[in-house]
């Protein structure tokens, strides 16, 4: 075992959020992994974007933007910052988030805490640019309008970022998941159309907790606006009932283990509403295998973050690796020849 690894078993003993907080300071003083180096066969393009490997992590990680080059150096092939909004906020009360360990799941009602957009592009603009990172865009809680907040973010962070992901599906800010009906969302990316400037890629991230109509209305929307994809999938406020933990009861958004056949599900419905349009599998992704899964329902990429609170950032290698000899022994040259093949 790593000291990496060591390092995550001890953060499980203390509170969830003061370890994420540790986990952080630790990697912005040069304690965290090394482990860049990807089997090519993993190599792809998102949206234009040169990808070293298919793996990315998740929103929620690095809220604040204060770790992206040193996620990348951990082996992730592209990093997603935030959730930021343009003015800071503490977000929900203390505790709101919550280990299941039993079911390899965490349940979170954080509220978009960040430092807000100044900050954040702040941070942005001072880093290396040697990898791709995105930046994650929310509301705040109390907007008025909180479709220009969407603006704000998207016109203070062009040129700071390779790619913007809209996120109108947190259950942990009042309201925001109504943006994905039909009428707003067509608003809301109308103006985000208006707002763009040059050619970095805007993806839509949408939850997991979404029927057959809605999944085409989405689809629909991306396509008319010139959007770039679709982000499948948040969290998710079901509770399935094999859930054992004692906090599986908490309000919030459920990742982890419990949300990869659900979000997998999703994932295939979206590539069937809209055929040819980029999709990128997030929820439950732990292993090879069920990055593999995404893959095959038609993801051109996955991202991960909850897994991380179990495992440790010695899973990044094992799941690289792994999904390397899947596509081999099933005959496939890359991660493309393998998109929505299952």
């Amino acid at each position: 075992m790593s000291l990496a690894d060591l390092a995550t078993v001890a953060l499980r003993r203390v509170d969830p959020e003061t370890a994420h907080g540790l986990a952080i300071k630790g990697l912005k003083a040069g304690f965290g992994p090394r482990d860049a180096a990807s089997d090519t066969i993993l190599a792809t393009t998102l949206a234009g974007l040169a990808l070293p490997n298919c793996l990315g992590l998740a929103a929620g990680f690095d809220k604040d933007a204060e770790v992206p080059d040193a996620m990348l150096a951990a082996g992730f092939g592209f990093v997603e910052c935030g959730t930021v909004t343009p003015i800071p906020q503490a977000g929900n009360p203390r505790p709101r988030l919550f280990r299941l360990t039993q079911d390899r799941a965490v349940i979170n009602r954080m509220g978009f805490n960040n430092r807000g957009l100044e900050a954040f592009a702040a941070r942005l603009a001072g880093r290396r640019r040697t990898g791709v990172v995105g930046a994650n865009l929310g509301a705040n809680k109390d907007a008025t309008d909180r479709v220009a907040d969407y603006v704000a973010g998207l016109t203070r962070l062009t040129g700071l970022c390779d790619y913007f992901t809209v996120n109108v599906s947190s259950p942990n800010t009042p309201g925001l998941r109504n943006l994905q009906s039909k009428d707003a969302l067509d608003e809301l990316l109308g103006r985000l159309a208006q707002a763009r400037t040059g050619a970095t890629p805007v993806f839509l991230k949408v939850a997991p907790d979404l029927n057959d109509w809605e999944i085409a209305d989405i689809a629909g929307a991306v396509a008319q606006h010139g959007f770039d994809g679709i982000i499948v999938s948040n969290t998710t406020l079901a509770r399935p009932e094999t859930l054992t933990s004692p906090d599986r009861g908490e309000a919030g958004g459920l990742s982890g283990a419990p949300l990869t056949a659900l979000s997998t599900d999703v994932l295939r419905r979206f590539r069937e509403a809209a055929p040819g349009m980029t999709l990128i599998g997030a929820g439950g992704v732990a292993s090879g295998a069920d990055a593999y899964a995404k893959i095959r329902a038609g993801a051109s990429a996955v991202q991960l973050y909850s897994a991380l609170v179990y495992e440790g950032p010695g899973l990044i290698g094992r799941i690289k690796r792994e999904l390397a000899a899947l596509l081999r022994a099933d005959g496939f040259a890359s991660v493309d020849a393998a998109r929505g093949t299952g």
